[in-house]
């Protein structure tokens, strides 16, 4: 592929899973006009701070910032106020932090310009329906997604972090409308790792999925710019399906 559409671009976001800027950005510069989104987490985001966030839109890069925020409703709205002076586009929190938690942090981003796009994590791709037992959910996987999005997207936020197996259940339950960002997503030659509930990029998109989050895939993969292309092409295989 050697002229990647705009809107393939803007569906893929590099899961930027590195303990520092000194390796995270030498990876973005190697995929420079191939990638317009990262996702920063927690590891990153701890080490660096804001210099990370700088740095990367000083390329031109959208953000993703992956912090699942999880605490009392007004400790969770004053840190998205924080975070709304960084310039980021999205931030994560968890849904299972209940509806007054969410309802506060979407009307703080509310009253201020500019502020990120807020997306509830409902279960993480790393957990299967035995590890939510361990924590007393004793609904699947898929209910108990489908529970903390309607919640989720109800309270106000934006859309949902979930993943690519709920992702046609959450277009019944939640419609067309709120941004559905997925982990998780494995081309079909790619290992699966740790996680546990994985899709491949044109199987998402097909199905629902805004955005995709791939890190390991690329970033490990012998050829990092080849394997961007390869997922683009798949997502430019499944654009044409969709209507939304």
């Amino acid at each position: 592929m050697s002229s990647p559409q705009i809107q393939s671009l803007d569906r893929l976001i590099l899961a930027l899973d590195y303990p520092t800027q000194s390796t995270a950005l030498p990876a973005v510069e190697a995929l420079n006009g191939l990638i317009y989104w990262v996702k920063v987490g927690l590891e990153l985001y701890l080490a660096e701070g804001r210099s990370v966030v700088d740095s990367l839109l000083q390329r031109k890069l959208n953000i993703f910032l992956d912090l699942k925020l999880h605490d009392i409703p007004n400790t969770v709205a004053g840190a998205v106020r924080s975070v709304s002076g960084l310039g980021v586009g999205l931030l994560t929190l968890h849904a299972s932090g209940g509806p007054q938690m969410l309802e506060a942090a979407a009307n703080a981003a509310a009253k201020i310009p500019g502020a990120p796009k807020l997306l509830a994590v409902t279960v993480l791709t790393s957990m299967d329906r035995s590890q939510l037992a361990a924590t007393g959910v004793t609904r699947t996987p898929a209910e108990q997604v489908a529970l903390l999005g309607k919640m989720a997207i109800d309270a106000g936020v934006d859309g949902l972090v979930c993943s690519g197996e709920e992702i046609a259940l959450l277009r019944e339950t939640i419609g067309d409308e709120p941004l559905l960002i997925v982990p998780g997503i494995r081309p079909a030659t790619s290992e699966v790792g740790d996680q546990r509930r994985v899709v491949t990029p044109a199987s998402a998109i097909r199905s629902g999925a805004s955005r995709l989050v791939v890190g390991r895939p690329i970033t490990q993969a012998p050829d990092p710019a080849a394997a961007v292309r390869s997922i683009l092409d798949e997502i430019d295989s499944a654009l044409p399906a969709l209507q939304r």
